[in-house]
């Protein structure tokens, strides 16, 4: 059995009873960064052996972890904040898992989008998911295609990132266009600046950014 687990995204207390449970249940836990997660597990008690999976790593010990799967270990996924698979490594070892009939659960829990799409003030009935732009090699292009999307738009960024993203959707999609942008959600310092991408990247410019960051714009009237 394989149990993908989400995790808080800043506020430790933000975790399930379930996921809780199954952390103290499983053989091994498999986490994107041991310093982080150890820093969650040894929180609520839980001493289980770690094992590092993340996207630099994935592809070549997906094998052998699905090996000891089969062989009747029981281990559970982490990532550092938020549900595994969204945005972060599990879609690999997944679909092997399905391939080599090891049964897959996915608990229900935290993702960063969900709260900032909500608390947003945009349309929640219709929305699509980016993620993270691409860098370079097709970025234009599906800003371009954004720029026709009826649905509210979701994407993550980093703080480097920010300004030029929001600028750069400024000019694909229209300077007036309503955007929100969630960062530190959960935390102590969480803030959700609401706007039009041009005050928003405004805003942002004159600060120093830091935390994850959720970006949320409306659609195309």
């Amino acid at each position: 059995m394989l149990y993908l687990v989400p995790t808080p995204l800043g506020n430790l207390k933000d975790i399930t009873l379930r996921a809780l449970e199954t952390l103290q249940q499983v053989d091994v836990i498999l986490c994107e960064d041991t310093r982080t997660s150890q820093k969650l597990l040894q929180h609520y008690q839980i001493k289980k052996p770690l094992s590092p999976y993340h996207q630099h790593n994935e592809h070549k010990i997906v094998p052998h972890i699905v090996d000891q799967l089969v062989g009747g270990k029981t281990m559970a996924l982490i990532t550092d904040a938020g549900t595994p698979g969204i945005s972060d490594p599990a879609f690999l070892l997944v679909r092997e898992c399905i391939k080599q009939n090891v049964q897959v659960n996915c608990l229900p829990g935290a993702a960063a989008f969900v709260p900032a799409l909500v608390n947003s003030g945009i349309p929640t009935n219709r929305f699509v998911f980016e993620g993270f732009l691409p860098m370079k090699k097709g970025r234009q292009t599906l800003l371009k295609q954004l720029a026709l999307e009826e649905r509210t738009i979701i994407f993550y960024e980093s703080p480097m990132r920010l300004v030029k993203t929001l600028e750069e959707m400024a000019q694909y999609l229209g300077p007036e266009r309503v955007c929100c942008v969630s960062r530190e959600l959960t935390k102590m310092f969480e803030e959700n600046k609401r706007g039009s991408l041009k005050e928003v990247a405004a805003y942002f410019k004159e600060k120093t950014v830091k935390g994850e960051i959720v970006v949320v714009v409306a659609g195309k009237d």
